[in-house]
């Protein structure tokens, strides 16, 4: 019996019922088609870098997409349009289109998890969030069991959401069509983190290649690049960066950082908050550990158990709440376990 510590980043959860990996977007429609006819509770799952699943399992059946293929045309005016396929890997997507001088995805190297998970979350990095380079994308309607194609503003993305997130699991996401600039070099660099790491001033650009490379290091340097030591065992950032009013920040230390936003809100940052409010890297709470990298990392020991991670987040959000007013929105997602 697999369990679902076996198809996820954090190395816990429980037992399931049933596995199936679907290769082809024909496998992937026929399965949720099945599960959804038979009444069976189905998870949906691409790399599971985002999931923190009960230790008692799942009962029904989990759906791992692991569908692959891409089409592109690349024009020297245009730039390049890319169709690419739910299950393929996103940093191997990444890596792919750099190689054909496109740009505009550098920023976000080395986050873990397939294509089609990307939209769902939004993912973003260093300033930067794929919503700003999708044009379109294919999903199934589990409601009106239909295939359905969203532009991108119809996606009602915003910061680490979107529709499909939402929607819970309505919408399937079959394949992504990017729209990718032409060019060596990069979008204007936005994060002064990235800026001081590449010698460069804020807005300015860099050759893509150089980018991608200092974000793997300062990932790797953070512990959010995942790989077979225990160490990496985590879901990257546990909890997103509050968004609150110039009220509630103005009410913070003027060393906390903050980033305005467009609708006059203020972006925080939960890592500075979560150190300020005493959160110390490293410590532990039996198998589950605050990363020695990163406090937004709550990762695996070795033999951590999901109510391990899930008191360890509980008490850093507590803290914080406790501390500044603010409460911490988990950016993993919770299967059979609640905050």
């Amino acid at each position: 019996m697999t369990n679902l510590s076996e198809l996820t980043t954090l190395h816990v959860g429980g037992p399931v019922k049933k596995v199936i990996r679907a290769t082809t977007e024909e496998e992937l429609i026929a399965a949720v088609k099945e599960a959804d006819e038979s009444t069976t509770p189905l998870l949906i799952i691409g790399g599971g870098s985002n999931i923190l699943a009960s230790d008692t399992g799942f009962d029904g059946t989990v759906l791992v997409v692991a569908t692959s293929g891409n089409s592109y045309e690349i024009d020297a005016c245009s730039g390049g349009i890319l169709q690419v396929a739910a299950g393929e890997d996103w940093d191997e997507f990444v890596a792919f289109t750099l190689g054909k001088d496109l740009a505009n995805l550098e920023s976000l190297s080395g986050i873990p998890g397939t294509v089609g998970a990307a939209p769902i979350q939004n993912i973003g990095a260093y300033g930067h969030e794929v919503s700003e380079v999708i044009a379109r994308l294919r999903t199934y309607d589990r409601l009106d069991k239909s295939i359905k194609t969203f532009t991108a503003d119809q996606c009602g993305f915003s910061y680490r959401d979107s529709l499909f997130k939402k929607s819970k699991d309505r919408y399937v996401i079959l394949d992504v069509t990017f729209q990718l600039r032409r060019g060596e070099h990069s979008l204007p660099i936005k994060y002064k983190e990235l800026a001081q790491a590449l010698g460069v001033a804020i807005d300015d650009r860099v050759p893509t290649q150089k980018v991608r490379e200092a974000v793997l290091a300062l990932r790797a340097k953070k512990g959010m690049l995942y790989n077979k030591d225990v160490n990496s065992w985590s879901a990257g950032s546990f909890f997103v960066n509050p968004i609150v009013s110039e009220t509630v920040a103005m009410g913070l230390p003027e060393e906390a950082p903050r980033w305005p936003q467009a609708d006059g809100s203020i972006k925080l940052s939960a890592a500075w908050l979560m150190e300020s409010a005493g959160v110390v890297k490293g410590e532990f709470h039996n198998g589950a550990k605050v990363s020695d990298a990163h406090v937004l990392a709550l990762t695996n020991r070795g033999d951590a158990t999901s109510s391990d991670i899930v008191e360890l987040a509980r008490s850093a959000r507590d803290r914080v709440q406790a501390r500044f007013g603010i409460t911490l929105t988990p950016e993993v997602r919770f299967v059979g376990v609640e905050i």
